[in-house]
């Protein structure tokens, strides 16, 4: 009983010196929260990067996303990557650190990508307040990030805004727009796809039937102007309903535009949109 005490005297002393050294040098301990974030995204990093070196994108990616989101379902995130940094990136890995299939998706570039500045909109799911984050991969094989702490929870489960049986009937429907860079140029255009489809997480409950929704989510997108890729796309159970993704892109103001998309049920989806009509 007596050891006892001592050694719980001694680890109160300990801890007590400890705390006093930190605010001394003026080191704040980290909270359970943020130790427990960190053992997480050490986990994602290593499944999905392996042992690589990634390294802070500093000003060679900005990441605009709600310090609160006012729908955790449908939480905006922009992307921005400048010129010269842009035209070496490969690769483009969307991770929420809290969602139950952390990697959102990863968007690789082909030629028609441009070698202006880059951006990239979209809206995710979030199940917890998490970091997100933003990892580039370049083409000597480096990596690069930058990431968001985002306030949103119950977003993978939340149920869907359109009613299933009315959203199956318009299910892969695409509307594409262009925006600005009529000249042609290799950088400036921007461009705007929305892809009709529920994206169900399976996390979401029937009210009715008290039955989960089966999972069904688009999980690959290709997008090419004439002959060349802009981007293809992996993705998962965390992209929000009805897919929306505004970027920039390199192709010319007179191609077709052609959007190939596929869901987790192996249906695909063809649309093709003639310069005119983009």
């Amino acid at each position: 009983m007596v050891r006892s005490m001592m050694t719980r005297r001694t680890f109160s002393s300990a801890a007590a010196l400890g705390a006093v050294l930190l605010a001394v040098v003026g080191v704040t301990a980290p909270s359970f929260a943020e130790t427990a974030q960190s053992t997480v995204w050490d986990g994602i990093k290593k499944d999905t990067f392996g042992g690589r070196d990634i390294a802070d994108a500093k000003d060679m990616i900005t990441m605009e996303a709600p310090i609160r989101a006012e729908e955790a379902a449908l939480v905006p995130i922009t992307i921005k990557m400048p010129a010269g940094f842009a035209e070496k990136v490969k690769s483009l890995t969307l991770v929420v650190d809290q969602n139950p299939a952390p990697v959102s998706a990863t968007f690789t570039y082909g030629p028609a990508a441009g070698t202006g500045e880059r951006m990239l909109a979209l809206r995710i799911r979030m199940d917890q307040y998490s970091d997100v984050r933003a990892i580039a991969e370049t083409t000597d094989g480096k990596l690069y990030m930058t990431s968001k702490y985002v306030k949103a929870s119950g977003g993978c489960s939340a149920p869907a805004n359109k009613d299933l049986e009315e959203a199956m009937k318009s299910m892969g429907k695409m509307q594409f727009k262009k925006f600005a860079g009529a000249d042609g140029a290799a950088s400036g255009q921007e461009a705007q796809l929305m892809i009709k489809h529920p994206n169900n997480s399976g996390m979401q409950m029937d009210q009715l039937t008290g039955l989960y929704t089966p999972a069904r989510y688009i999980n690959k997108i290709e997008i090419t102007s004439g002959s060349d890729v802009i981007f293809t796309v992996q993705s998962g159970i965390s992209i929000s309903e009805d897919p929306n993704f505004r970027f920039t892109h390199g192709g010319k103001a007179g191609d077709t535009v052609v959007i190939k998309a596929q869901d987790s049920d192996g249906v695909a989806w063809t649309s093709q949109f003639p310069a005119s009509q983009s």
